[in-house]
């Protein structure tokens, strides 16, 4: 990965372990992803191609996403769900140019490229590891003269599509509020690229502005705001934020049956809230037990420290939790937490919680 010296290194035990987390100035780099634009190298990400006739036919059959009449250009979620629908993978889908690009975690690249070789059979597919790195582009500026005279475009994509890029790679158009663009261009590429887009007026930022926009959109990540037991509906998957990873539409795949048998039949055992945190207490960690009067209700995902927000989390919760409920977390030291009304499922009760968030915050800020 290529990262300016300057940067501060991520945690070493965290999921953005090769990445920059800041370059100095964390609060002003997510000030500037609110109001101007920013790029964050994210090519720690793993990027996986799949070439052949039969490539979209094939992968319509092993994942949760309706894949086999893919328009050039679309860019979809995607998941690999186990025989009782819990999630396994999640990745960023684009069909472009003859071929579909497909990245997700770092840690997950070799797994999932070794579980797509093994389902290929007799079919025309081939998977490769792409010599491909993911920058992503956060703020309203985006749109502006300067960023696409940078990128040599002379408008962005529609939102959940793709386009090519003259010099390689591509540009896609994330759905969302905020402005979010992603390039994903040849690694040897990613300094030069990162250079232009700086000269055009885009400040570079770390991982930390992006985990902080992320959380405050309630858009889970695989293996930190999930477990082993995730179902899709529970974290926003199926018609949550974003363009959803499950089409409920499609033919058989692994997992269908419980997929439907939630939709259908009942809610599902858990949901995926943004939890905020007492900002004078010492920050938990990702997994630890969220407990209600001493009982564990559920478990932390992603923690971190929002520009507006402040102290803020993303947790895996008791479905049916008012949100004026008291919780704490974290390990020997407990932190209070309050849920956000505003990230519970429509059906559940706000209560009193808007009170109890601003008495975590202090009030207004």
């Amino acid at each position: 990965m290529t990262s300016s010296s300057s940067g501060v290194p991520a945690p070493p035990t965290g999921p953005d372990a090769d990445a920059v987390w800041h370059f100095g100035d964390p609060l002003g780099e997510q000030r500037a992803a609110a109001e101007g634009a920013v790029v964050i190298d994210r090519s720690h990400r793993a990027v996986l191609t799949l070439t052949g006739a039969e490539r979209r036919s094939w992968l319509h059959t092993i994942s949760s996403q309706h894949v086999s009449e893919l328009p050039d250009g679309a860019v979809v979620e995607n998941l690999s769900l186990d025989g009782q629908g819990r999630v396994e993978d999640h990745w960023l889908q684009t069909e472009l140019d003859g071929r579909t690009v497909i990245d997700t975690e770092p840690w997950r690249g070799e797994p999932l490229l070794s579980f797509l070789r093994k389902m290929v059979f007799w079919a025309d597919v081939v998977v490769e590891p792409a010599d491909l790195g993911v920058l992503s582009l956060l703020g309203p500026a985006l749109a502006g003269p300067p960023v696409l005279a940078a990128l040599g475009l002379a408008a962005l994509p529609a939102e959940g599509t793709a386009a090519a890029l003259a010099d390689g790679g591509f540009v896609r158009h994330l759905p969302g509020p905020g402005g979010e663009i992603d390039l994903v261009v040849p690694r040897a590429d990613i300094a030069a690229w990162r250079d232009r887009l700086v000269a055009a007026g885009v400040r570079p930022a770390g991982v930390w502005a992006y985990e902080a926009h992320r959380v405050a959109a309630r858009r889970p990540r695989l293996g930190v705001d999930t477990d082993e037991r995730t179902i899709p509906h529970e974290v926003g998957w199926i018609g949550g934020p974003g363009v959803g990873a499950v089409h409920l539409d499609k033919g058989c795949y692994r997992g269908q049956e419980t997929v439907a048998r939630v939709h259908n039949l009942g809610k599902p055992p858990r949901m995926l809230v943004i939890l905020h945190l007492d900002g004078d207490a010492d920050r938990p960690s990702s997994g630890d037990p969220v407990l209600a009067g001493g009982r564990t209700v559920g478990r932390l995902g992603t923690v971190v420290d929002h520009v507006d927000e402040g102290a803020i989390a993303l947790a895996l919760l008791k479905r049916g939790l008012p949100a004026d409920i008291e919780l704490t977390t974290g390990g020997e030291l407990q932190v209070s937490a309050a849920i956000d009304p505003d990230s519970l499922p429509a059906a559940d009760s706000v209560g009193a919680g808007r009170l109890a968030v601003e008495r975590l915050r202090g009030g207004a800020r």
